[in-house]
């Protein structure tokens, strides 16, 4: 018990540092602080968890996939990402759990959905703002990335390639540590572009972005 909830405090205390001040309420003082120890722990198995297995604070016991929520900027553009991550566990993970040249959800249960609050360009084609479901086509040596109207899909049950916005083969880039929990990250390259990256197991694969501003 002593160590979960060691566990516990230094997830939350990653969470409270990364939300930064988002978290305070009209009287200045933190959310998180007024919560009761039950809300905490429901708090970080909704928000933390993940980042604790990958950063090797807990061993992953959780065989279900919770959403995630990331958030970015590239250039001027506010970009969301909302996503099922599930965990390795022990599982190959490619061409095991993922099968190869077939149009992947990217995550689990409901669809991938990626929301670009401006206008950006992806392989020099323009992305008007809004929410895309993101699907991919993993393969051993290339990957394809999808943007695709259709954000609101269980798995890819109701892909239609006639919806995609955007294609992109892209070669996947091997990792020197495992990621355990599938996780999403967008990054900066320069002012005015950068990557939304998909991290699991050994592999990462990045979506280009840029913008116009």
């Amino acid at each position: 018990m002593k160590y979960r909830n060691t566990l516990i405090l230094i997830a939350l205390t990653l969470f409270t540092w990364s939300c930064g001040e988002s978290n305070k309420n009209e009287d200045g003082k933190s959310e998180l602080s007024e919560m009761s120890n039950l809300e905490k722990e429901h708090l970080l198995e909704k928000e933390a968890y993940a980042d604790s297995v990958n950063m090797g604070l807990m061993e992953d016991t959780f065989k279900g996939s919770a959403r995630r929520e990331t958030k970015g900027k590239v250039g001027s553009a506010q970009i969301t990402v909302n996503y099922g991550s599930p965990g390795k566990r022990g599982r190959v993970i490619w061409n095991g759990l993922v099968s190869y040249d077939q149009v992947w959800v990217s995550g689990s249960h409901w669809a991938t959905a990626v929301t670009f609050f401006d206008d950006v360009m992806i392989d020099g084609k323009d992305v008007s703002a809004g929410m895309y479901g993101f699907f991919t086509i993993p393969g051993r040596e290339e990957w394809i990335l999808i943007l695709n109207k259709n954000y609101d899909q269980h798995l890819a049950d109701e892909y239609d390639e006639r919806d995609d916005v955007a294609r992109v083969t892209v070669t996947p880039k091997a990792l020197d540590e495992t990621v355990h929990r599938l996780t999403y990250s967008i990054d900066e390259t320069s002012n005015r572009s950068g990557n939304l990256n998909l991290s699991w197991d050994q592999i990462k694969v990045s979506l280009p972005i840029e913008t116009k501003e």
